[in-house]
C-alpha cells in the first residue's frame, strides 16, 4: 500500500552496528527471533491471530526497528491451529475490543490500522509472508505489506466486510486492486468469495504456493538469504525506487531509478561491489557498509 513517498532526501537506513547486533523490539504477543540479518516474526496470539490494538503497536515497533537498517529481509509467519486443527494465518481484527467504542474511536483506530500497515508496506527489507490457513478481512489486506506471498495448501483468504456492514479499511479497497487487478479486487471485496491458494496464485494474490507451513519456510529462508548477502543500501534503494515509480510519469520514473542509483554510489556501496567483484561471482559475500544517506 502507498504511503507517500518518502523524500528523495530522506535517509535509506541508518549504519550498520560492526559491533553486537542491536535488541530486537519487545513484543509480548509476536515471536520474534534474527537469523544472519533476516528478522522472523511468528504470529501466534489470541483466540485466532486476531489483530487489535496492541498488535498494532508491535507492528509499528518491528517499523521502527527495521528502518534503522538492522536487517536485510522480514519473513512472517504463523503455525497456529484452532482447537479443531484448521490453520490460522491471521483470522481478522479483533472487532471484540471495540465494544463500548464511540464511532469516533472506530474512525481513529481503522485509519491507525492503515496507516502502520502503509508503513510496514514500505520497510527497507524485502518481506516475505508465508501464508498457512485462514486468512481473512485484515489477514488479506496484512499481505498487501508483503513483497512476496507464498501459500501453502490449507491457505483460504477473503474479504467479509461487506457482509457486515463495512468495507475492507486497512488497504483492501484502497490498494489490493494494485496487486491483483480492480475486477479481482471488486470480485473479492463486493462479493466475500473465499479463494483457496491455487486461484489466489492465478489471479496474483499469492506468487507460490507449496504442501505445507515448513515447505514455505524452507522457500522463504532460503529467498531472505539470497537478500541478506546483497547490499542492504542497493536492496532498500531499490525497493524504494519500483514503489515510488507506481504511478508516476514516465520522466519521473526515469528520475526515481536515477536517483536511486546514485545513492548506491554515494553510500560507497557501488565502490565495494566493484572492488569484490570476483568474490562475489565465486559466490562470497563482502562487507557492505550500508552507510547512511544525508
Amino acid at each position: 500500500m502507498n504511503a507517500d513517498p518518502a523524500p528523495l532526501s530522506a535517509p535509506l537506513s541508518a549504519p550498520l552496528s560492526a559491533a553486537l547486533p542491536a535488541a530486537l523490539p519487545a513484543t509480548a504477543h509476536l515471536r520474534l527471533s534474527l537469523e544472519d540479518r533476516v528478522l522472523i516474526v511468528e504470529i501466534d496470539h489470541g483466540r485466532a491471530n486476531e489483530m487489535g490494538s496492541a498488535l498494532l503497536d508491535e507492528w509499528s515497533a518491528i517499523s521502527d526497528w527495521l528502518e534503522l537498517g538492522h536487517a536485510s529481509a522480514l519473513l512472517s509467519f504463523s503455525r497456529r491451529r484452532s482447537g479443531k486443527g484448521a490453520a490460522i494465518f491471521i483470522s481478522g481484527a479483533d472487532v471484540t475490543e471495540r465494544a463500548g467504542w464511540s464511532e469516533a474511536q472506530v474512525k481513529a483506530h481503522v485509519r491507525r490500522q492503515r496507516a502502520v500497515l502503509a508503513r510496514l508496506r514500505r520497510a527497507p527489507v524485502f518481506h516475505v509472508a508465508v501464508v498457512n490457513g485462514v486468512a481473512f478481512g485484515w489477514g488479506t489486506e496484512f499481505l498487501i505489506t508483503a513483497d512476496y506471498r507464498i501459500a501453502t495448501s490449507e491457505a483460504r483468504f477473503a474479504l467479509p466486510e461487506t457482509g457486515l456492514g463495512i468495507l475492507p479499511g486497512a488497504g483492501g479497497t484502497a490498494e489490493l486492486w494494485s496487486l491483483i487487478g480492480v475486477s479481482q479486487a471488486l470480485r473479492l471485496g463486493m462479493t466475500g468469495e473465499e479463494l483457496g491458494a491455487e486461484e489466489a496464485v492465478r489471479i496474483g494474490l499469492v506468487q507460490e504456493q507449496v504442501a505445507d507451513v515448513e515447505a514455505g519456510l524452507g522457500r522463504a529462508r532460503g529467498l531472505c538469504a539470497k537478500v541478506a548477502r546483497r547490499s542492504p543500501t542497493a536492496v532498500a534503494a531499490f525497493k524504494r525506487g519500483v514503489l515510488d515509480a507506481v504511478g508516476a510519469s514516465g520522466l519521473a520514473r526515469e528520475e526515481l531509478e536515477a536517483r536511486a542509483y546514485e545513492r548506491c554510489v554515494d553510500a560507497g556501496e557501488a565502490a565495494v561491489g566493484r572492488g569484490a567483484f570476483k568474490q562475489i561471482l565465486a559466490g562470497e559475500a563482502p562487507v557492505w557498509g550500508a552507510l547512511k544517506l544525508g
